[in-house]
């Protein structure tokens, strides 16, 4: 039976000299930024501010040099991206070309394929979206009914991918498509693609949430004819390599941080009005972070040797999503004052902004019932 794996890890002694190069970055870039959207977060896109940090070599920083990438460590990674989601940076655009597309192509594309994509992403002139979840399936990839038929020369696709993020802001999909059926093994015949989004047959269709902001997307393909050279990996892989993909989407500091501009705004809204019976509660949500953070750096750990951290990945993954959906409950609790968007004080509209987007933080990255399904697999208590 397998077990949780959460080594100690520590960042090096040399990245604090990079952790001062972003706070001086992102001092200067963000100062005009108001909180309540620097609330969004990885949620908010700025593809020139996505630029700026290209032009730092702060994308693509662990790839090799010769696919524009810096070829620095996952921590020196760890550390940039913990600096922009605290700071409340707009990193949407990039985002998922740099945390787990670009490292998918490095380890199962080809070269073709790589030359590409890799270099764009680097310079911040290119985005990607993940093709995964579907209508009626859930987070349940293996319930996959988007088809690939071969035809001369590639492949015919239709279907329909939803809650894509980014979708319509990107320019390329890695799309999980069935390419064959196996009714005893419904996660055989599954195949990975890289779909370039203007092709004829693609329809993009934005969902508008809560906030009024359209992060994730309904994608219908209707005939799309994808080419050969376009398939990732071989065909019929695509499980396995997806459920090496998520290993990166799954365990960042994305997982604990997507409500931290609301904890910094709470405890300045505490310290205005004075009084210590809050200290308590503050010191529980800053323990339970500081935990969260150190078993996201042992999963950082184990990308970097090399490994897959796929099960330690899905729990922290789990536990971040109740800890970032608790925090605007327990802010109400702690002040009292209702969120506000636009008429309110910076406490309030970050409230109000956290209120309305943190049901998605159970759902991006996998739902709660498919992860834990995923956890008590890997403990073999399924």
């Amino acid at each position: 039976m397998q077990t949780f794996r959460f080594d100690l890890c520590e960042l090096p002694e040399e990245t604090k000299g990079l952790r001062n190069d972003v706070r001086q970055f992102l001092a200067r870039e963000l100062a005009d930024v108001p909180a309540h959207l620097r609330a969004l977060t990885w949620s908010g896109s700025d593809p020139a501010f996505s630029r700026k940090m290209a032009a730092q070599g702060w994308i693509g920083m662990t790839w090799p040099k010769q696919y524009g990438g810096h070829e620095r460590s996952a921590f020196d990674r760890y550390v940039v991206i913990e600096e922009m989601l605290a700071a409340g940076a707009p990193v949407g655009s990039h985002w998922i070309g740099d945390r787990q597309s670009g490292p998918l192509l490095l380890r199962f594309g080809t070269e073709e394929q790589r030359q590409l994509i890799l270099p764009k992403v680097a310079k911040g002139e290119c985005f990607l979206c993940i093709g995964m979840s579907e209508p009626d399936s859930g987070s349940d990839l293996a319930a996959t009914r988007t088809r690939a038929d071969k035809v001369e020369g590639g492949y015919k696709v239709n279907g329909t991918k939803l809650w894509t993020s980014g979708a319509h802001r990107a320019h390329y999909m890695i799309a999980l498509f069935r390419t064959h059926s196996d009714p005893q093994n419904k996660h055989a015949g599954l195949t990975q693609f890289l779909v370039d989004l203007k092709t004829p047959g693609i329809t993009i269709r934005p969902i508008r949430d809560l906030t009024g902001h359209a992060h994730f997307n309904e994608v219908v393909f209707e005939d799309v004819f994808v080419p050969d050279a376009m398939l990732v990996g071989s065909e019929g892989s695509g499980w396995g390599q997806v459920t090496a993909e998520l290993a990166y989407e799954r365990s960042g500091p994305e997982r604990y941080l997507s409500s931290f501009i609301l904890l910094v705004e709470l405890i300045r809204r505490l310290e205005q009005e004075g009084g210590s019976e809050a200290e308590a509660e503050i010191g529980r949500l800053v323990a339970h972070l500081v935990t969260l953070r150190q078993m996201s750096l042992s999963v950082a750990g184990m990308l970097e040797a090399g490994e897959n951290p796929a099960l330690e990945a899905s729990v922290v993954k789990d536990l971040g999503a109740i800890y970032e959906q608790d925090m605007a409950l327990k802010a109400h609790e702690m002040i009292g004052a209702m969120p506000a968007m636009g008429d309110g004080d910076a406490f309030e509209n970050v409230m109000g902004q956290i209120t309305q987007i943190s049901p998605s933080f159970s759902l991006r990255g996998g739902t709660r019932e498919i992860l834990r399904g995923i956890i008590a697999r890997g403990l073999g208590l399924r």
